[in-house]
């Protein structure tokens, strides 16, 4: 490689539109007369001097733009040359700079940034190309993005939580604090990748809310990482995801499945398949009754308040109760039923329906069910009158098949 020297009438790169052009050196000199190579005023003998053409570097972004906008992916294209080295990076001089990462194809005709860009920011790039002689040049380039309000940006929460433990029916949930209306563009940046991998699908569950399940259970010890790569991502007109989020949970060693037969009042409890335990158990009486279905374990609390009011039934109805020490209680849906200890139930434990919709045991089988149970572990409830449960009172993802779940997808 030679690093050409420039002349006093040697042209920088210019700038045109988003066209960059390297001009480089044409090499004009006059020869002397040599002996049998004809002379310097003969143009049918006099050798013609030529150098490589202009490298012409052009860009998506012009430089010195300004309110570009977040979800560019800004990129770079060489003609007459190729392109060498590209470092960009953003941030005030005073402070650390942040890198832009990016790759330079395998012809060095282009290079492209691997992401998008942050809001109200002045980023820099110095490009260096090679022309077809080897000689390399140094230009450089500004711009500014657009800024944005916090109203502006999209941020995703996710469920379960980085580090976390659950059971084998636990969806993954992201949560968006705007309404998405690019839900097909969304979901294509959401990414889910297990050990052992698993067949799964994106659900949308309402603008704001996107499930993620396997086609059946996770296996049991499964490793899941989750990435949400939506900064800068367009969401909805004027709205831009205002940063990427990622998880890494696992699922329990051990599988553990529950089905509550409402009719005959007992919870088998299964862990890897097999019966562990057949408990007593009491469910909703008439007017109360527990609703059938595939429900998750969402919450667990060694003790709850349980308040009638929050389920509608006023203080002056004969029905409302406010027990401020319910132990070893375990919420399966949003509407208020739970898995917990029922002491003031144990006669009819077994026998029969006598609670406001909750799965009752005694203190000690409810202790050894809490404590063998993990958030995410799905419990079945069958042969109960009432046998609607409603979509999204709680996490339904299984009570649907995998065929109607896959519907919610917006790339089904």
């Amino acid at each position: 490689m030679t690093t050409r020297t420039p002349r006093i009438d040697r042209r920088r790169h210019l700038l045109v539109g988003g066209v960059l052009s390297a001009a480089l050196v044409l090499a004009g000199c006059s020869g002397a007369a040599d002996a049998g190579l004809g002379s310097s005023d003969d143009p049918e003998t006099s050798p013609t001097p030529t150098s490589a053409p202009d490298v012409v570097l052009s860009s998506n972004v012009d430089d010195g733009a300004r309110d570009v906008a977040v979800d560019t992916e800004v990129s770079l294209a060489a003609e007459n040359g190729t392109i060498t080295a590209v470092t960009a990076h953003f941030g005030k001089k005073a402070k650390p700079k942040r890198t832009v990462q990016g790759e330079i194809s395998s012809d060095g005709a282009s290079w492209t940034a691997d992401g998008t860009l942050e809001p109200g920011k002045k980023y820099r790039l110095e490009v260096t190309t090679r022309d077809e002689d080897g000689a390399t040049e140094t230009v450089q380039r500004t711009f500014r993005t657009t800024d944005l309000r916090l109203d502006q940006q999209a941020y995703a929460s996710i469920s379960p939580l980085d580090g976390q433990t659950v059971g084998v029916a636990m969806p993954i949930i992201v949560r968006f604090d705007i309404p998405v209306t690019r839900r097909a563009e969304v979901e294509r940046h959401l990414e889910v990748s297990s050990k052992p991998q698993v067949n799964g699908t994106w659900s949308w569950v309402s603008d704001s809310e996107v499930h993620f399940r396997p086609r059946k259970y996770w296996p049991a010890g499964t490793d899941v990482d989750v990435n949400v790569n939506i900064n800068s991502l367009k969401t909805a007109k004027g709205i831009y995801g205002q940063m990427d989020r990622s998880t890494s949970f696992q699922i329990t060693d051990q599988a553990v499945t529950s089905v509550v037969d409402v009719a005959n009042h007992t919870l088998t409890v299964k862990v890897d398949g097999k019966v562990a335990r057949t408990i007593p158990a009491t469910t909703g009486k008439a007017g109360f009754e527990t609703r059938n279905g595939t429900k998750v374990i969402m919450e667990k609390h060694l003790e709850k308040r349980m308040d009638a009011a929050t389920t509608g039934i006023s203080e002056d109805d004969p029905e409302y109760y406010n027990i401020s020490d319910v132990k070893y209680a375990m919420r399966v849906t949003n509407s208020g039923e739970f898995v917990h200890a029922a002491p003031w139930s144990v006669g009819s434990q077994g026998s029969a329906n006598v609670s406001h919709g909750c799965t009752g045991l005694s203190v000690e089988n409810a202790q050894w069910y809490y404590g063998i149970s993990t958030i995410g572990d799905p419990v079945k409830f069958v042969n109960s009158s009432r046998t609607v449960l409603e979509p999204q009172n709680g996490w339904t993802d299984w009570n649907i098949s995998y065929k109607e779940f896959k519907k919610g997808s917006a790339l089904s």
